[in-house]
């Protein structure tokens, strides 16, 4: 790392491309660590954390357990925290999410695991505290702390505000954790409002830290690396740890100065991509119109190396200028007939195969509903790929609900209803008396993914779309019942081949959540990546001809400066995009696993399309009401 990089970044970073490769890391050097106490004779004190960060770390010393023999015997453990108060069995509980992640996997000796205890009486928390920082003073201290970061910036469950001198307590639960921990549980009223966590004190007498972070973590790492020491971000306070590192992947690391504004970090080669990034930000920062931007903007923002390389200052805010204005296109699929060197899609061939893959059954039309029906509309073969059944987000009483219209039909038509009545019954049997936690019967997840694929063709027939150019793939990684998945599998794949094959498309279109480490629609979208990789190895000639645009989910935008293909909306197609989400009856409202945005679905699209329109308008561009924005992979 340069000297100018070390005088942003206050603690080491270690930057990987993605995910897999960052846990690849961090598992090799716990191994190297394990080893190298068993061969001085010695235990080795791990200090490890839960949530979905861990989780492919986790997975990895499991392989180096089982294929190269990787012993935990000599392994001693503290966890960071847990739920309070929660049953230890309980799925959601940090003792449930260990052994199913670590410890039922490995030969570590159960009474080498320690975790605070949830189940404690409120008034035996205290003393529960002191003798677990007195077990880890025993144990000779943590030699190897692992940890994650929280949007808030918290370590363990330490929130902002909480002591540098701080030990291991009961707290209470900031409600942006709250929030962003409803995923593992059906809704944000079931999610605890206290933990115990170690604190800040015990983890900064770690002998060494590794904190990893993946995904849409970028801001708050950014903050805690290069921002001052404040306990109002508890993890800037691992700035003053001796050996401290924190492991990211590109998209967590985006932030940080070296990959934000490297002009300010040194030489840089001023690629047509990274002029557009420097003078957007500026733009953006200046709240200026790209073509009023001036010299003395440029000079005072960093960015005067740039005009001694590249000349006039009106010149460079053209080309950005351009750049933008090319990105905006109401062709989608490209427009016929006419010869644009500039426009993001090709002209030829015209219609164009299409297929979007959806991996949830309401994606297509949440994240690019408006480029759907446009596509449509303008006479290209448009396909949906729905790549999993979407069952556990639909909530039981949608359940018994459509039973119930199913019996009520057949009886009101003279049917025999006697097969639909036990089905009822024996639903209605099972969800009144259906435990915490409990995965559904095969029959109930049935129903839920029939009502999920119901609403989903529902869409397409709305768009317009005749019937056969819907596909419900099904895949199997999916179907765990739970909010865990299986990885990635070769029947994910090959099923994800034979569509592909079968439509032979010129577009494709896929959910591009690149850096969601654990979600569905990551695993999606590596099953469509190498899927093209295997048919482009193979030789199929169609697949040359094939380009590849990423959307993002419903949660986030791409940055404006990233944007190669805007698809602008009027009024009317924003009201036509929001009509057609509320197709999907079962994720209105109150949606199982929702997420940290209580905003419902239909909200976080038009704010989002919203708001990237109007970034366009800041920059000196035509104002839309609503924008849909696309990046091209290329394989």
């Amino acid at each position: 790392m340069s000297s100018m990089v070390d005088s942003f970044e206050k603690i080491p970073c270690e930057i990987f491309a993605n995910t897999k490769q960052g846990s690849a890391f961090v598992a090799f050097e716990i191994a190297k660590l394990i080893r190298e106490k068993h061969a001085a004779g010695q235990q080795c004190v791990l200090g490890l954390a839960t949530g979905s960060t861990p989780i492919s770390m986790y997975a990895e010393l499991v392989r180096l357990h089982r294929e190269e023999g990787l012993s935990f015997a000599n392994v001693v453990t503290f966890n960071l925290d847990e739920y309070y108060p929660i049953e230890k069995d309980a799925y959601q509980s940090y003792w449930s999410f260990m052994h199913r992640h670590l410890f039922d996997h490995v030969d570590i000796d159960p009474s080498n695991i320690h975790l605070p205890n949830g189940e404690l009486p409120k008034d035996k928390i205290k003393d529960h505290c002191a003798a677990y920082e007195r077990m880890i003073e025993e144990a000779g201290g943590i030699d190897l702390q692992i940890l994650g970061i929280g949007n808030n910036g918290h370590i363990g469950f330490n929130e902002p505000g909480s002591s540098i001198f701080s030990k291991t307590r009961i707290v209470n639960l900031d409600v942006s954790t709250r929030n962003a921990n409803a995923r593992e549980f059906q809704n944000l009223a079931k999610v605890p409002r206290l933990a115990v966590t170690m604190g800040i004190s015990t983890i900064m007498k770690a002998k060494r830290i590794l904190l990893m972070a993946w995904g849409f973590k970028a801001q708050i790492v950014a903050k805690a690396v290069e921002g001052h020491v404040t306990e109002q971000v508890p993890a800037s306070i691992l700035q003053q740890h001796h050996n401290c590192s924190f492991v990211l992947d590109e998209m967590t690391a985006s932030e940080l100065t070296r990959f934000k504004s490297p002009w300010l970090t040194g030489n840089i080669e001023w690629t047509p991509k990274m002029i557009k990034r420097a003078v957007v930000h500026m733009a953006l920062k200046l709240n200026k119109p790209i073509l009023s931007l001036t010299t003395v903007d440029y000079n005072e923002n960093g960015l005067g190396d740039l005009l001694v390389e590249k000349g006039d200052t009106y010149e460079v805010n053209l080309q950005v200028y351009y750049m933008l204005r090319d990105s905006i296109t109401g062709w989608p699929g490209g427009k016929p007939n006419v010869v644009l060197p500039t426009h993001p899609e090709r002209s030829e061939p015209y219609p164009k195969r299409c297929i979007i893959f959806s991996p949830h059954p309401d994606d297509d039309i949440i994240s690019m509903g408006g480029t759907f029906m446009r596509l449509h509309d303008q006479g290209n073969e448009v396909h949906v790929a729905y790549q999993t059944s979407g069952n556990i987000a639909v909530t039981d009483e949608f359940v018994t609900r459509f039973i119930d219209f199913a019996v009520g039909f057949e009886d009101m038509f003279g049917m025999d209803n006697v097969k639909s009545q036990d089905i009822l019954s024996a639903a209605q049997e099972f969800i009144s008396g259906k435990k915490k936690n409990e995965i559904d019967t095969p029959e109930v997840r049935a129903i839920k993914g029939l009502i999920r694929r119901c609403e989903a063709k529902a869409t397409c027939k709305y768009v317009g779309l005749p019937e056969g150019r819907w596909h419900f793939q099904n895949l199997p990684f999916y179907e765990t019942g739970t909010i865990d998945k299986k990885p990635l599998g070769e029947e994910d794949i090959e099923l994800t081949m034979e569509l592909l094959r079968k439509i032979k498309p010129h577009q494709v279109y896929c959910a591009g959540d690149l850096a969601d480490p654990h979600g569905t629609h990551k695993v999606c979208l590596d099953a469509v990546f190498e899927s093209l990789r295997r048919i482009k190895a193979a030789g199929d000639e169609w697949v040359k001809d094939c380009w590849v645009w990423l959307y993002k989910g419903a949660w986030q935008e791409w940055d404006i400066a990233d944007i190669e293909m805007a698809i602008p909306m009027s009024p009317d197609q924003v009201m036509k995009k929001r009509f057609g989400i509320f197709i999907h009856q079962s994720q209105k409202d109150m949606v199982p696993f929702q997420g940290s945005d209580a905003r419902e679905f239909w909200q976080r699209a038009e704010d989002r399309n919203s708001n990237t329109a109007s970034l366009y308008a800041e920059l000196g561009l035509t104002k839309y009401a609503a924008m849909e924005a696309f990046v091209r992979w290329h394989y």
